[in-house]
Parts: C-alpha cells; structure tokens; sequence
C-alpha cells in the first residue's frame, strides 16, 4: 500500500511509534506489579521475620513451600478457599444476580413503574463498604439482640438464639451471605446493560414461531449474555479468592481457625506469628493457584462458552 504521496509507509518506524507510546504503560506495570511480585518470591525462599526486618532472613530455600503444603493445615485452608468462600459465592452470585437482572428487564416492572426504585435499591448494598456491611451483618445475626434471630423466634422457627458466627454449621453461610449481598449487585448491573443490548426482533421472531419464554431464554438471551458471565466469572473468582476483608472481619478466621483461608492464614503468619518468609510462600501459592485457573479458564473453558453463545 502507498500513501497519498505514492510512497511506501515505513512500517519500522510506526511499530518503534508504538512501543515508544506504550513504553510509560510497561513501566508502570514493571514497577507495581513486576517488582513487587519478584521481591515477594526472594523473600519466601528466606526465614525472614517481622522482627528481624533491619538484618534481613536467612536463605532455606523451598523450606516455607514445603512446611505450607505439607502441613496438616494446608487441605482445610485450601478446602475453606476454593469451595466455601470462593466457590459457593461466585456460584451463587452469578445465579442470583442472573435472576434479578430478568427481573428488573421483565415488563411487569415496567407497567407498575417500579423498575427505576428497584434499580436504586439494588445499588445499596453496592454501594456499602465492605466493612460497614460486615459490621451490620454481625448485629443483624448476633446471637443475643440480633433481629434475624428476633424474627425466627417469633416465628417460632428456632427455639433457642442461633450463635450464627459461632456454630459450625451457620458460620460458613453466614460469612456467604454477607459475601453475596455485598457484591451481587454488580453482577446485576452488568447482566442487566447486557439485557437490555438483546434485540426485540429475535424475542418477537420466536414468539411468533412457538417457542416458549423458557426456549427464548435458553436459546436467545443466555447466548448473548455468555460473554459479560465469562467475564463476570472469572473477575469474580480473582476477587473473592483473594479476598480478607469479609472473613477476618466477620470470624477472625473462627471459631478456632475453622473459617481460615489463604489470605487470613497469610496475615496470621506475617502480623500474629511475625514469620514474613511463610507469609509470603503462600501468597505466592495463592497466585500460582489463580493463575494456573486463569490459564485454564482462558484456554479451556472461556472459548468453549464463547463459541456456543455464537
């Protein structure tokens, strides 16, 4: 191809353009996430302690790695993780926040004119900082004077006051649904602008040919909304799989350590028992762990459903 002048572009010098432009961007990465992510690794090989930080550690190698994954607590933390706060969370605010979409883009809604007041009201708990929620949630489920348990008994569901953050059997729902009604309303939000970018004509076309609401939910609304769920999905896993805010401050990693997960075990070992090096072998387990997901999802999973939602 040839420019206005009749002469070739010089392809070298737009691709140096380029990279010249997007030097800042690579640095910047380079420095917040690069450096920090390698600091962290040479320190994990290391004995260093919070108490020691002037001296520095001792090299011990994979001694951290193997005394983590090795430990009689590992299988229980990872199990806490993976299926209970990471799991059943994203699981269950993807599908409620799929639900909720439909309904406030349902026309029932609309014909009451309740469709503006139940957009705002989904953006409350949205709006609510992480720990303002857990500080309510804990009043609203306290064992003694909370309304949740106020309104069992009257119901007389519950004979005696639940221990909700101390029962074994409440603790991990508990913790689940204040996780949930923090964060499924941007599931909503995004599942909603996704609704509404569905053309009518394919809902009209397939009512006129028989196909029920339940068909053109199936075969026309999920296909178009399996890009923004790919996506949801994975962001959603990165961020509770990580997350420390919701169970330290809702359980402190109890009763005992039976609500432990990675990120309280890594705060535990770093601030309680000031063993640094430790601290920083498991997280860097836990980013081998969401990056070994990401590579699988992005690879095996994420095409898969892209390609059926085509």
């Amino acid at each position: 191809s040839r420019d206005i002048r009749g002469q070739r572009p010089d392809r070298r010098g737009g691709r140096f353009f380029i990279a010249l432009m997007l030097a800042p961007a690579f640095l910047i990465l380079a420095l917040f996430y690069v450096y920090p992510t390698v600091q962290n690794l040479a320190i994990s090989l290391t004995d260093l302690s919070l108490l020691r930080l002037k001296t520095g550690g001792n090299w011990i190698g994979l001694g951290n790695y193997r005394e983590f994954l090795g430990s009689a607590e590992f299988p229980h933390i990872l199990f806490n993780t993976v299926i209970w706060l990471t799991a059943l969370s994203v699981v269950l605010r993807l599908s409620i926040g799929l639900g909720m979409a439909l309904l406030l883009d349902s026309p029932v809604l609309r014909r009451l004119r309740l469709a503006t007041i139940a957009k705002l009201a989904i953006l409350v708990p949205w709006a609510t900082p992480p720990i303002v929620a857990v500080v309510v949630w804990r009043w609203m489920l306290d064992g003694q004077n909370g309304i949740v348990n106020a309104v069992l008994r009257e119901l007389h569901i519950v004979d005696h006051p639940v221990a909700f953050f101390a029962d074994l059997r409440t603790v991990w729902p508990s913790v689940v649904t204040i996780i949930v009604w923090n964060t499924v309303p941007l599931v909503t939000v995004s599942l909603l602008a996704s609704l509404q970018s569905v053309p009518d004509e394919l809902h009209e076309a397939a009512a006129l040919d028989g196909a029920t609401r339940w068909q053109q939910l199936r075969h026309i609304t999920l296909p178009f909304l399996m890009p923004t769920i790919t996506v949801l999905t994975l962001m959603s896993v990165f961020w509770t799989f990580n997350n420390f805010v919701y169970v330290w401050l809702a359980t402190g990693a109890g009763p005992g350590t039976f609500t432990n997960v990675l990120a309280t075990e890594i705060y535990i070992k770093a601030f309680v028992d000031f063993r640094m090096g430790y601290s920083s072998a498991v997280g860097m387990v836990m980013a081998l762990v969401m990056a070994v997901f990401g590579i699988v999802y992005y690879r095996f999973i994420a095409p898969s459903e892209l390609k059926d939602s085509l």
